[in-house]
């Protein structure tokens, strides 16, 4: 793979590649944009760039050649989540411990440090930053032109946040740290003013189904459509998007609506609700749900403002239309924070088939 097969923000991926063109690489770089937009693909193909050992060009600008050693070592990284589950099992190999002193932390290549948010908490932690200071300024690139440092998330503990904004003030030489954020308001403003901030936007929906098209034969018509809209522009969403878990989801959904609308179940409800009770798989399939009735309700949105052309759940905008009747901003407005108090209360552990039955019932009575 090579820049050419990297997917629009054509601006970004011109303006990143210069900088190596004209020797002028950042040492501290914010990559924003929205979940599977492709940040973590871009901070990849940058550290190929930059330490690439026979580098090559396309469309007058520097590229990666993708074989040597630099490259492929690199390369190693490319599927994260499968690198980080190799580390969770080393570390729930050792004694416990050695457990609470060890942090997750992916190095494809001497000079290439990952950094993802460490489990359970899901939290960039102090112990990471620690071994990113220590080899940032004690372990100078050897076989890399280049060190980088990828932070995969901006979810930093604050004595982290902290550490990392005094390297930033005080960089060595011939380092490079990319922190990737859906949102750079997360991070601290000190943090923000000391990188150079590039935001990957969305990619338009026919890219996203011609994409599709060449990479997912087996998704065809209206759920080719509906993947590549629900992606919300997000390559790595559409790709990987599962649309038999939507679709079940979406029919829990739209019970959930109807019985707080014009076709109360229910026994139907609590029939569909008691299957989210207890278990990691019924976390997982409540977010899923939450996330579906989201989409939902800002369709209903689109619909009552007028513009059913950007609906995402398009294979059922007829029923939308007819849901939407009567309906208000405000009971859309108060539904979609129904939702989040369903967000909120798992965080706390609350029965979640209680939750969502009590979330039908308020929306009954908006």
């Amino acid at each position: 793979m090579s820049f050419q097969q990297f997917l629009g923000n054509s601006a970004t991926v011109q303006r990143l590649r210069e900088s190596v063109l004209h020797q002028r690489i950042p040492q501290a770089i914010i990559l924003a944009g929205s979940r599977g937009a492709g940040k973590y693909t871009l901070a990849l193909m940058y550290a190929r760039l930059v330490n690439c050992l026979a580098p090559t060009e396309s469309d007058g600008l520097p590229d990666y050649c993708g074989q040597c050693a630099n490259c492929t070592r690199i390369a190693q990284a490319e599927d994260l989540e499968a690198r980080i589950a190799e580390s969770l099992t080393a570390r729930d190999d050792l004694r416990e411990v050695d457990k609470k002193e060890t942090r997750v932390l992916i190095q494809p290549h001497p000079d290439i440090l990952i950094i993802p948010p460490d489990p359970p908490q899901l939290l960039i932690k102090l112990g990471q930053v620690r071994r990113v200071i220590h080899n940032a300024y004690f372990r100078p690139p050897s076989e890399a032109r280049r060190s980088f440092f990828i932070f995969t998330s901006s979810a930093f503990m604050k004595e982290a946040a902290n550490s990392i904004l005094k390297v930033l003030e005080e960089p060595p030489p011939r380092c490079t740290f990319i922190l990737l954020t859906e949102n750079p308001g997360d991070l601290l403003p000190t943090i923000r003013s000391r990188a150079m901030l590039h935001r990957l936007g969305a990619v338009p929906v026919e890219t996203l189904e011609d994409l599709l098209i060449a990479r997912r034969p087996e998704l065809k018509g209206a759920r080719r459509t509906l993947a590549a809209r629900l992606a919300e522009g997000a390559v790595g969403r559409a790709l990987a998007f599962d649309v038999e878990t939507y679709l079940n989801s979406r029919q829990d959904a739209l019970l959930v609506l109807r019985s707080a609308l014009h076709e109360p179940d229910f026994s139907a409800l609590f029939k569909a609700t008691e299957s989210y009770r207890g278990g990691a798989d019924g976390a997982e399939k409540t977010i899923n749900l939450l996330r579906t009735l989201g989409s939902l309700i800002e369709d209903l949105l689109l619909q009552l403002a007028g513009a059913p052309q950007l609906l995402r759940n398009v294979d059922i905008a007829h029923d939308l239309a007819k849901m939407s009747d009567g309906l208000t901003v405000d009971w859309l407005e108060n539904a979609a924070r129904a939702v989040g108090q369903v967000e909120k209360g798992m965080r706390r552990n609350l029965l979640r088939s209680v939750s969502l039955d009590a979330m039908a019932f308020s929306l009954d009575r908006i």
